[in-house]
């Protein structure tokens, strides 16, 4: 096939229109992939909306027009470079957007999520360059990447679920920097949402002990209670205060409780009264940081903290309460190829269930309606998928 579907944004702030491109020919360390599933996030309606060019007016984070975006592909290997020695066309495989320069000494200590120049392949980046060596995003019919960015695919594993394994492997790699695990007790800030769904899904499978989950809609936390009802517990918070008191989390330093937030109070109750040995906080940005902080003071003496969403708001964090508490607070981007491949494995043997998402798939045709129909899902339940092989 010379010439392939693309479904390209040639302003930001306007749709994305079909056009037919010459399918590419991939360099001697990468693979052509045919893409079967695309995932598409409820952020990419922000981002092809110039979202980072009214923080960035120079737009040095955006792919140069026209660009081709899609953050999640899967599908099938359909050429290799001539240097590509262990990966066969006809595999199935995921393609993890994640690229970095490779030479700078992050990429040199096997940190590449920490290179200055990290960029993801059909998304945004910090580098223009990338983003030129690798213009095609998974909203087309054929893309190349590195042969390193794949991630094999158990035959159990479908390309709709595989098409979810950004999210899953956001929250994976933030989980194990906080050593979620058998006898840890974890609370998912947003437990109903996309993000916080899967981080769930994989504390089971990673053996967390016990699961607090937040959210505002109890029905959807119902469900995810029902995930495994011996080990997740929930709570409907539908109503931060504006100005929670650092008192309320740390009386261990920081003053004694005054006006406890009921949710400090409730993750105390599940927890013998000493508070959660670990967060994941997976707000929304439209989240205020209060219902991010609340989250955070529920941490026992000693408890870690991981964000992987996007609150915009500052926090007013009191650095007393931290020292004295000895607490621990971090971001976490994306995930690497390896913690793909565990991933993979985990669904490959079972541990890891992908079975509760419900797979949402339309032609490529449709994105412009999937990105403005976004907000009618059903939490983090609901996957979108664009299946670039159908353009009807």
């Amino acid at each position: 096939m010379a010439t392939m579907i693309a479904a390209r944004l040639h302003a930001y702030g306007s749709p994305m229109t079909l056009d037919r491109i010459e399918v590419p020919e991939p360099r001697p360390t990468d693979v052509l992939v045919e893409v079967k599933a695309c995932g598409v996030v409820p952020n990419l309606a922000r981002v092809v909306g110039n979202f980072f060019g009214t923080l960035t007016p120079d737009n040095k984070m955006m792919p140069p027009l026209p660009a081709i975006f899609g953050l999640d592909p899967a599908g099938v290997v359909a050429k290799v470079g001539e240097q590509v020695f262990s990966i066969r066309p006809g595999e199935r495989v995921y393609v993890n957007p994640a690229r970095s320069c490779g030479s700078c000494k992050m990429c040199r200590n096997g940190r590449e999520l920490d290179c200055p120049s990290f960029t993801l392949q059909g998304y945004f980046g910090r580098s223009q360059d990338i983003m030129r060596a690798y213009p095609y995003g998974g909203l087309a019919q054929f893309i190349t990447a590195p042969a390193t960015a794949l991630v094999k695919l158990p035959d159990n594993v479908s390309f709709e679920a595989a098409a979810r394994l950004g999210y899953f492997g956001t929250a994976y790699s933030a989980m194990k920097k906080i050593g979620v695990g058998p006898g840890h007790t974890l609370l998912v800030n947003g437990a109903s949402g996309q993000l916080g769904l899967n981080a769930v899904q994989l504390a089971l499978a990673m053996g967390a002990t016990k699961i607090l989950g937040t959210g505002r809609k109890q029905a959807l936390l119902d469900r995810v209670k029902a995930l495994a009802p011996e080990r997740i517990e929930v709570l409907s918070v539908p109503d931060a205060p504006s100005r929670p008191s650092s008192a309320s989390g740390g009386g261990q330093g920081g003053g004694g409780p005054t006006n406890p937030d009921p949710l400090v109070v409730w993750a105390r109750s599940k927890t013998e009264g000493h508070g959660v040995d670990g967060m994941i906080d997976c707000l929304p940005p439209g989240a205020p940081a209060a219902a991010m902080m609340r989250a955070l003071l529920c941490l026992r003496r000693g408890g870690r903290a991981v964000n992987v969403g996007a609150v915009l708001e500052t926090l007013q964090l009191n650095a007393f309460w931290m020292m004295t508490n000895r607490i621990g607070l971090q971001g976490s981007v994306w995930f690497t190829t390896g913690e793909g491949e565990a991933m993979a494995a985990m669904a490959g043997a079972g541990t890891l269930d992908l079975s509760v998402l419900e797979h949402r798939v339309s032609p490529l045709s449709k994105i412009n309606g999937v990105l403005a129909g976004m907000d009618a899902r059903d939490g983090g339940f609901t996957n979108f998928v664009i299946d670039p092989t159908r353009v009807d």
